[in-house]
């Protein structure tokens, strides 16, 4: 069994609890921002002549914004210190990326920032998750406040983390915020690294960090409006199509204005919508959520958006599920298919077991659509190579197909296969 990280009941009662330090300063003070071209070509000369890994992350507009773009990049490397960049006035940052190419790059949570890092020419070769590595090291806190001080002893403020960084110009105790972002994230590396190598767990880390460099472009979600809170409440494919309707709508005017598509619309006022069924434009704008100044503002594209979902003939309406060439949703399987809904419990309880065994969430241990698919669509013979085939084409990792392959394809061989009366075979969608 794989050491957790952490102290037992003994030692933690042996070891005086001590209060973590509030750093609430970088400890070069807090840099100007980065926002010509003369200091762009000076930060990058200092990270070129820099050494070891560089700190990176981003923040962006998320709640305020339509796009996911960059408003501030945060880079830090021994030798060079902290560099806080405008990337709206610098929008392109490749010659940067290429002074630091050749370095690991730090980041946290790394799948949030590296596709607003890369449309401004930030693309890391190598890198190191320090929230990744959290889990698989087995921490339960893995936010980079929690770490750093639960790992380092020090407490970071994390005030300005929903702040809109699309305002210029910046505070100042925003920019402070931003420069502690990166203080310590090489500090947390090196300890995170120490402790993935005492557990044995360093090289599935780096295959980790491997595949997520690999990543270019993210997956295109299908049918997006299907996302929309509380869209479970609608029971028909013309809701749906109403729904639909208000979500393009909505989406086109948030484009438009660059504004993030809850502040033109909640979805709470799209299901209402639905729900209510207005008859006029005027019926509409008397519901509460559609008599603010802003809101009434477009009425008559909402109305009409209802209006076009409502005249659709029922071959333009659109499915009751979402779109798929994958397994149905798990709920429905042993309606659809018991056999296949057995596998699936027998499948998730190897996994429970050697998550516990070995303290990584169960979905890093692996993808859980690979799963999934394994137990509705299994191999004529599971046995560990027929298995570990399939995972591979689920993307599945080596070292994740290493420690599961043999005891997923030992599950699967005796799990007695479940009676099913149903002459029909079960559909995936």
């Amino acid at each position: 069994m794989t050491e957790a990280v952490g102290t037992d009941a003994a030692d933690a009662e042996a070891t005086p609890v001590t209060e973590p330090e509030l750093l609430n300063e970088p400890r070069d003070g807090v840099p100007p921002v980065v926002e010509s071209s003369d200091a762009l070509a000076e930060t990058i000369a200092a990270f070129d002549a820099g050494t070891g890994p560089v700190a990176v992350d981003a923040e962006r507009a998320s709640g305020y914004r339509y796009s996911q773009r960059a408003y501030l990049v945060q880079i830090r490397r021994a030798g060079a210190g902290t560099a806080l960049i405008d990337p709206i006035a610098c929008p392109d940052l490749g010659m940067l990326g290429a002074a630091i190419m050749d370095a690991e790059w730090v980041l946290h949570a790394a799948t949030q920032d590296l596709p607003c890092l890369s449309e401004i020419g930030l693309r890391p070769l190598r890198l190191f998750d320090t929230e990744l590595a959290g889990r698989l090291a087995g921490l339960e806190r893995v936010g980079l406040g929690a770490m750093a001080e639960s790992i380092l002893g020090y407490r970071l403020e994390k005030g300005h983390s929903a702040a809109d960084w699309s305002t210029r110009p910046l505070p100042e105790p925003w920019l402070r915020y931003a420069a502690l972002d990166v203080e310590l994230l090489i500090d947390l590396r090196d300890a995170l690294e120490a402790e993935l190598d005492k557990q044995g767990k360093l090289a599935w880390a780096h295959e980790e960090f491997a595949a997520l460099t690999a990543i270019r472009t993210p997956p295109q979600r299908p049918d997006p409006w299907r996302r929309t809170s509380g869209i479970h409440r609608l029971r028909s494919r013309r809701q749906l199509a109403a729904a639909r309707a208000l979500w393009e709508a909505r989406n086109e005017i948030a484009r438009a204005r660059d504004l993030a598509p809850g502040r033109v619309l909640p979805d709470s006022a799209i299901v209402d919508a639905v729900l209510t069924a207005p008859e006029s434009e005027e019926a509409l704008v008397r519901m509460p959520v559609f008599r603010g100044r802003a809101t009434r503002r477009y009425a008559r594209t909402w109305y009409t958006a209802l209006a076009a979902a409502a005249a659709l003939p029922e071959d333009g309406l659109p499915q009751a599920g979402p779109p798929g060439e994958g397994p149905p949703a798990p709920h429905r399987w042993a309606e659809r298919d018991p056999a296949a809904a057995a596998r699936l419990a027998v499948a998730r309880g190897v996994i429970r077991t050697l998550s516990a065994e070995l303290n990584i969430p169960a979905e890093n241990l692996i993808p859980p659509d690979a799963v999934r698919r394994l137990a509705w669509s299994p191999p004529r013979e599971p046995t560990e190579e027929t298995v570990a085939a399939q995972l591979a084409e689920s993307r599945a990792r080596a070292w994740q197909i290493g420690l599961l392959a043999g005891r997923l394809a030992e599950g699967l061989a005796s799990e007695p296969p479940v009676p099913n009366d149903s002459a029909e075979e079960p559909v995936v969608g």
